[in-house]
């Protein structure tokens, strides 16, 4: 039992328990179906608690090289790295801390596949693929939506891929189902069936929720086997995000204040919803707030939750209680270990700007610039 006395508020709890339940299930998958699972990062990286997740999954992918840095470090093992753009400055870290280096674009594995050669280090290449189907049905995650920057066509890529590609990558998925990941797949033979003989690897990407009451682990092993059986020289490669840290932990609120306008209550909370949890705004969803009525409830007290920044769009409702709430009261809002904290950071590891002044002498003044250490002491 979470003894709520102890923590501060706010705070992001991760618990224990919860978290190798999803890792003893994610294991299970990966030795039954005799795939390769990783971690991504871009979804979970809070790498304190990387020695719990090394015990059940050595490999990790990343979007950027402060991710395939961490990756190096805490993980201590090379990332399978992806980016939909590398720059000329971070490609040589990318290099130094990868093992597979997956390419978006034809123009990007030809301006970068030369370096790969030169640096004489056993990487192998992949080229993102688009197969232009996707279950998902928001846009803002959809990667095979209608002009997607995200992966190559089927129709930009002749009969054979150029010299140095080793692999594919495909990422179709969010929170999906085994059902959804058999139906990508059959496009995907159909498509670009042709290249699979001629590959090593085959990275099907992550949103496969396989630690979400009621997937189908079972649908999932026997897809997977049979997809082995019909391409035995593939390596298989799964890097879910949100499976890892699917609901292990929830973050503590405390109300601090109750407004009423035109017969609205408002519970004001010690933390926002556009700072401390973005997905609720940009997918949009409603968390679920535990001991809480998902739904306005007749007769039952029932508040809007506002965050405590100054934007007026900072606040989702409604939800109703059996009791009325107060200053004081805790409010814990349930599943948001998964991206919800790499969200408040550096999303991918993507640094934030550099600060600075153009001077009245013409000349830059820089305030302050960003590094690694920012990102890695952010998800400390």
């Amino acid at each position: 039992m979470v003894d709520f006395q102890q923590i501060p508020s706010p705070c992001y709890v991760m618990e224990e328990k919860l978290l190798r339940r999803n890792l003893s299930l994610i294991r299970q998958v990966k030795e039954s179906a005799g795939v390769n699972i990783i971690l991504a990062f871009k979804a979970f990286a809070l790498w304190k608690s990387f020695p719990i997740i090394k015990e059940y999954i050595p490999y990790s992918t990343a979007s950027s090289k402060y991710e395939a840095r961490l990756a190096f470090e805490e993980m201590g093992s090379l990332a399978h790295t992806y980016s939909p753009a590398y720059t000329e400055n971070d490609f040589p870290d990318i290099l130094k801390y990868s093992s597979h280096i997956t390419f978006n674009s034809l123009s990007q594995f030809e301006r970068f596949w030369p370096k790969v050669k030169a640096s004489g280090q056993k990487i192998s290449c992949g080229l993102r693929i688009n197969p232009e189907y996707s279950e998902v049905s928001t846009d803002l995650y959809n990667p095979c939506a209608p002009g997607s920057r995200m992966g190559v066509v089927n129709e930009l890529l002749g009969d054979s891929l150029p010299e140095g590609i080793e692999g594919l990558h495909f990422h179709t998925l969010c929170e999906s189902s085994s059902y959804d990941t058999e139906k990508t797949l059959d496009v995907v033979e159909k498509r670009f069936g042709r290249f699979l003989p001629h590959i090593k690897w085959l990275n099907m990407g992550g949103g496969h929720l396989m630690t979400r009451k009621g997937y189908d682990i079972e649908h999932l092993v026997k897809t997977l086997k049979a997809f082995k059986e019909r391409h035995p020289n593939l390596e298989v490669i799964m890097e879910p995000g949100s499976a890892f840290a699917w609901q292990t932990g929830f973050l503590l609120t405390t109300v601090v204040d109750i407004v009423e306008n035109h017969g609205i209550k408002t519970a004001i909370i010690d933390a926002s919803f556009t700072c401390h949890m973005p997905d609720c705004l940009e997918m949009p969803y409603k968390p679920v707030i535990r001991g809480a009525y998902q739904e306005p409830q007749p007769g039952k007290p029932t508040y809007r939750i506002g965050g405590n920044s100054c934007l007026s769009g900072d606040f989702m409702g409604d939800w109703s209680f059996d009791k009325p709430l107060k200053v004081g009261d805790n409010l814990v809002f349930e599943d948001m270990i998964h991206y919800t904290i790499v969200k408040t950071t550096m999303f991918n590891g993507i640094p934030h700007p550099s600060l600075a002044l153009w001077s009245k002498e013409n000349e830059l003044v820089l305030y302050r610039s960003f590094g690694y250490e920012d990102y890695k002491c952010r998800m400390s």
